[in-house]
């Protein structure tokens, strides 16, 4: 069953025939080819466009493996172009091919509407950025949010919140029946995009070390880390050779194949960001929670984690804040304003809420100050202005940081 898209269509309708090539990305099996390959290409013929006006290209199949080759997959477009009126071409995984960025720039100037997919964040590097010419727009496709997996699950929205807290939203895994279904789909996956798109890739010679920092980072979401404090915790764990420039790579490798977002800090009365100490979100909870052999479920974390994941989605710009000596565990800004954000499973309890709350205090900006908590109940009005705003009403409704104000 194929899961509708429409936040990720629609951004392909308003850039389709646009003088750019569409660069779509995001981790393994998030749903880019299903988004390219059937819902927009039904999109197309919806919209007129003529089946023969419409290449394919999956560079991931056996059968197109030659296409890999940046003169054959050229050559390929052109044999396949029925005439000399306009043509959209689909490439799948277009990171295989060394020195895609002519072949693409060739087709693009030769009156081809073209769309390409990858799994590694290299294709958007300077370097890529340059030879594209400008000329190319990034959408960063995510595994399904805690709305789009509710629109497709529907039933009890609380039933649903667990499940999508315990086996994420990889569009695969929502489709199957059944808990040992979903278990054995995530292990496959967790196993494929850390061995195959990081141990592999990078050809690591000691893969013990690399799954030593993938497991902390799982196991620490959420939590104040550096190269150097992992690999100091580890080497006390008994993983002597382990460098904190070694673990600097790993960490760039875990963000490149867009496993790990890395979140920095920024000093709200210094107005700088910090260089010590980041945040590392992982793109989804199925994958960490499968890791981890579904231990250590830590709902706060979980929460922050899913929390930050839609605020991404949605456009906004995340930094953690330090005020003075207290952490803001969000700031979200967009073009329009910029929101602080606390996240607690639940603030009940008198001290948590005085620990949560006091991490706004002597911020006189002026922005709204926020605190996203499971707690079901009609008391929103907190002290000083700030907001109490329900987990799941937040993650269902796109305009939920502005209501009540």
């Amino acid at each position: 069953m194929i899961i509708a898209r429409p936040q990720y269509l629609n951004k392909l309708n308003r850039y389709k025939d646009k003088d750019l090539i569409k660069v779509i990305t995001g981790v393994r099996r998030s749903g880019k080819s299903v988004l390219l390959f059937d819902i927009f290409y039904k999109h197309l013929i919806k919209d007129g466009v003529d089946k023969g006006h419409i290449i394919r290209i999956n560079l991931e199949n056996e059968k197109e493996k030659s296409l890999r080759n940046s003169t054959n997959l050229f050559n390929e477009v052109a044999k396949r172009r029925k005439d000399k009126k306009r043509h959209y071409v689909f490439i799948d995984e277009i990171q295989y091919v060394d020195g895609f960025e002519d072949v693409v720039n060739s087709l693009k100037n030769s009156n081809c509407d073209v769309y390409i997919t990858g799994s590694n964040s290299h294709m958007l590097s300077g370097d890529i950025s340059t030879a594209l010419r400008g000329r190319s727009i990034e959408i960063r496709v995510h595994p399904l949010s805690f709305a789009e997996y509710f629109a497709h699950v529907k039933g009890d929205k609380r039933d649903a919140w667990n499940d999508y807290m315990k086996y994420g939203g990889f569009p695969f895994a929502a489709t199957e029946k059944g808990e040992q279904a979903k278990i054995e789909y995530l292990n496959m996956l967790e196993n494929t995009i850390a061995t195959k798109d990081i141990i592999d890739r990078h050809n690591l010679r000691h893969p013990e070390l690399f799954n030593a920092v993938y497991n902390f980072l799982c196991s620490n979401i959420g939590s104040l880390v550096s190269a150097k404090k992992i690999a100091d915790t580890l080497k006390s764990n008994g993983y002597k050779t382990l460098t904190a420039d070694t673990v600097g790579n790993y960490l760039t490798y875990l963000c490149e194949s867009f496993l790990f977002y890395k979140v920095c800090r920024y000093d709200i009365k210094g107005k700088a960001y910090l260089k010590t100490l980041n945040k590392y979100y992982i793109s989804d909870m199925g994958l960490r929670n499968a890791h981890l052999n579904y231990r250590q479920i830590e709902v706060t974390h979980v929460l922050e984690n899913i929390v930050y994941l839609d605020l991404i989605r949605r456009g906004y710009s995340v930094d953690i804040g330090k005020n003075r000596e207290k952490e803001i565990d969000f700031i979200a800004r967009d073009s329009n304003d910029t929101y602080y954000i606390q996240v607690s499973y639940h603030i009940t309890d008198a001290e948590v809420k005085e620990r949560e709350l006091s991490s706004f205090r002597k911020i006189d900006d002026g922005y709204r100050k926020i605190v996203i908590t499971m707690d079901d109940d009609p008391f929103i009005l907190l002290e000083n202005g700030y907001r109490k705003l329900n987990a799941i009403e937040f993650l269902l409704n796109e305009n939920a940081l502005n209501i009540g104000w």
